[in-house]
């Protein structure tokens, strides 16, 4: 998994990047083919942005943008979100061949 975070009118200290890094961690459980993360740290009008960009072998990628006031906040809001995503996303590919209502067969009584 390949973390390439970038910073825009905003400048990152270690500690932030370390939160990014660890945060990021958590992506790892849903046992899919992560490539690549892109995270992109900005400022706007009202607060700070974060997007993350994961890319996901066999699949579209899960683009995530959260803005907050604080950074951290923005962060930790942020890999909540792409977590919910990747979870849905596990789900999906790991149930792919559950048997629908229509297949099941009625007992004769």
């Amino acid at each position: 998994m390949n973390l390439q975070i970038r910073s825009k009118d905003i400048t990152l200290t270690d500690t932030t990047k370390a939160h990014i890094e660890k945060a990021v961690e958590v992506f790892r459980k849903y046992s899919l083919d992560i490539t690549s993360i892109n995270c992109l740290v900005g400022t706007e009008k009202k607060g700070v942005v974060v997007e993350f960009d994961i890319h996901i072998a066999h699949a579209q990628p899960v683009v995530i943008s959260q803005n907050d006031n604080d950074l951290n906040t923005a962060i930790d809001l942020a890999v909540e979100r792409a977590s919910k995503a990747l979870r849905r996303l596990h789900d999906k590919v790991t149930d792919h061949k559950v048997s629908s209502v229509k297949e099941l067969e009625p007992l004769d009584a």
